[in-house]
């Protein structure tokens, strides 16, 4: 009853609002279903920029998610709609066209290189020869995500579907390029990111979407989202960081090299994993523990009870770096691991967490060249994205500017229209 009466509300008031519909495309609504919150961003298009001018959020309930995915479809929605409503009614506009975040560790992340000898290697390439070839990546990609999930849940049978792919680079007879075509040669090697999820979580997302009568442009793996939020329109980035989005259920990474996705991890160790220790070790019900997680530096705690609380941050906490160290020795392709890590997500506010990455010798197994730096991404460090609303956004919102971003590469493409790596980038993202 509760339910139906806030998607009443929320319906009058998107009454009240100017529809998209009737003022062009205009406006992009990013909406990050986290475990812990849903962030509602609403963007207006500005020639090649976005500006933020509605900001809503709203909290999940315990059994809504599940490690990144949706476990309760009518929970979900409810507080899509709140968040909504928060976001719309401050824009002052209805959004109508979305792009929504999934995550989860059966979110299956890879590049793939491909070498392709081509049968002419007189003949300079087009596009419809690089095509060809981007075809055969992504099958290839997608029978590897298929044998992983299968592997992972035990079902043979399940589907998995293509949410993200980019290029990374091009090589022809060894030689890098960013614009293939005109080129002769022989052998044409090129690596491409994709993101491959299962058919049960997209479909549970496209039912959000249409519960919220949201025209549904994309479905964007997460930590692929805030990797585009970082790279903008340059095809030439030399953008080189280790991504690491801390949220309730899990922790998503993206390895980006020279402005190019390596690959993409997640594990289903998040904020709630602490929470649920502290929980546990001191017999507390999850609020009073989350309560206690987010206050533990506070002056005013008692000794002994922060004593405890700490304890139980550090148990998790060796738990969480293991994750991190075996997450990025899957990059088996990388000779050397980036240096710097940009965090963001709710569950990197815990300055514990941030004091861990560095200052324990977690790293030390890894093909790092020096110990890496560790900080969180400012919206300021966002590439096009400018906040209208004054709201103050912070790192937990990075994520949302990033699904804002994918829903821009979508529906506008890149302005960078010299760049035929560029216009390859927006046929695989189409």
């Amino acid at each position: 009853m509760k339910q139906v009466m806030l998607r009443t509300k929320l319906n009058k008031l998107r009454e009240k609002l100017p529809s998209k519909d009737t003022s062009g495309d205009d406006f992009i609504v990013g909406l990050d279903i986290g475990t812990e919150f849903v962030k509602a961003l609403v963007a207006r298009v500005e020639g090649d920029e976005l500006s933020i001018i509605g900001v809503g959020r709203s909290r999940q309930d315990l059994s809504d998610m599940h490690g990144g995915a949706i476990s309760d479809i009518g929970g979900v929605v409810k507080n899509c709609e709140a968040a909504l409503a928060q976001a719309e009614e401050q824009a002052g506009v209805q959004g109508r066209r979305a792009v929504i975040g999934i995550a989860g560790e059966l979110v299956k992340g890879t590049t793939n290189t491909i070498r392709y000898k081509r049968p002419q290697p007189d003949k300079s390439l087009d596009v419809s020869e690089m095509e060809f070839i981007i075809e055969k990546v992504q099958e290839r990609a997608q029978m590897k995500a298929q044998r992983q999930v299968a592997g992972e849940t035990g079902n043979e049978d399940v589907e998995v579907k293509l949410v993200n792919s980019a290029i990374v680079s091009i090589h022809i007879d060894g030689y890098k390029v960013s614009n293939p075509i005109g080129f002769q040669g022989k052998d044409v090697a090129i690596q491409i990111y994709t993101a491959f999820a299962p058919m049960v979580h997209i479909g549970a997302l496209e039912r959000v979407a249409s519960e919220l009568d949201l025209d549904l442009l994309a479905v964007a793996a997460e930590p692929f989202a805030v990797s585009r939020s970082v790279l903008g329109t340059d095809a030439s980035s030399a953008f080189t960081a280790i991504l690491t989005d801390v949220g309730g259920g899990t922790t998503d990474i993206a390895v980006v090299n020279d402005g190019g996705v390596e690959g993409t991890e997640m594990f289903a160790i998040g904020g709630r994993s602490f929470t649920r220790t502290i929980a546990a070790d001191m017999e507390l019900s999850y609020a009073d523990a989350e309560k206690l997680k987010v206050n533990v530096d506070d002056a005013n705690l008692k000794k002994t009870v922060a004593t405890g609380v700490n304890k139980s941050i550090e148990k998790t906490l060796e738990v969480w770096l293991a994750g991190v160290e075996l997450a990025l020795s899957n990059f088996e392709s990388v000779d050397h691991l980036p240096t710097r890590i940009l965090l963001c997500g709710g569950g990197s506010s815990l300055q514990k967490l941030v004091e861990a990455l560095k200052g324990s010798d977690w790293h030390k197994e890894l093909p790092f060249t020096k110990a890496p730096t560790v900080q969180h991404i400012s919206p300021d460090d966002v590439i096009g994205i400018s906040d209208k609303t004054k709201t103050s956004l912070d790192h937990t919102y990075i994520t949302a500017m990033g699904l804002l971003r994918v829903g821009y590469d979508t529906i506008v493409g890149s302005a960078s229209t010299d760049s035929v790596k560029e216009k390859l980038n927006r046929l695989l993202r189409a």
